[in-house]
């Protein structure tokens, strides 16, 4: 895929990563509509604000019809409430849910006939190594919505595929945003993994690994939950 020929489509496009992909994909020569609840934070030269909640049905019909000449569209937008599964309140459990999973799966459900229409595309996911690892406690929400979106991701790949849809996953640690503020861990510059991810889907990439921690949790899943949580089976 050649990024210059490309219209794409970013949620939560206004801050953090979603804006760092925003103007990556312009230093490319895309064109790029950029979604965001409130779309007059949108504020990137050359980006096309789009009013979107990924959550609300109708605010994701209207940013489809708006933006009928898509062919890439990057699922970014995302929260964390800091909530366990165990203990934490469920509505926030189903807000994570609701964002990471349905609301995803509610952009790819409508955006895909478009990309199909104009003869075929990309879509990629933002997916994150907690996707495939838990740290405990507060987390726990998050990286059961992003298991989730990861195992919807493998699906909508098989279905759309034959129809010259091509579904990626972007696995990647702490970055360098607002979200992460209060993560005392190693983080990644955003701008530098935008850069991985706008070349991974340039290459027609099926999944990306955009650190080291990600690809080191990848190799460690053979293993199974000896090699991932080694704490357990001492």
């Amino acid at each position: 895929m050649k990024i210059s020929e490309q219209v794409a489509f970013v949620t939560g496009a206004n801050r953090g990563f979603g804006r760092h992909l925003t103007l990556e994909l312009l230093s490319r020569g895309a064109k790029v509509y950029a979604g965001a609840r409130n779309p007059e934070s949108i504020d990137i030269p050359g980006a096309i604000p789009v009013k979107l909640d990924i959550t609300n049905p109708q605010e994701v019909a209207a940013a489809a019809t708006a933006a009928k000449d898509v062919t890439l569209l990057i699922n970014n937008a995302g929260l964390t409430t800091g909530v366990s599964l165990l203990d934490g309140d469920l509505d926030k459990i189903h807000l994570e849910f609701n964002t990471h999973f349905f609301g995803t799966l509610s952009m790819v459900r409508t955006f895909a006939p478009i990309l199909i229409n104009n003869g075929g595309g990309s879509i990629l996911n933002i997916l994150s190594a907690l996707s495939w690892f838990s740290i405990g406690g507060s987390e726990g929400a998050y990286s059961a919505a992003k298991a989730a979106e990861w195992a919807m991701t493998n699906e909508l790949r098989l279905n759309l595929y034959p129809q010259n849809v091509r579904v990626a996953g972007l696995h990647v640690g702490y970055m360098e945003t607002d979200m992460t503020s209060s993560v005392e861990a190693p983080k990644s510059n955003p701008a530098e993994i935008a850069k991985i991810a706008i070349d991974g889907i340039e290459s027609d990439s099926f999944e990306i690994l955009a650190d080291e921690v990600s690809r080191k949790l990848q190799s460690a899943l053979a293993g199974g939950v000896a090699a991932i949580y080694p704490q357990l089976t001492r």
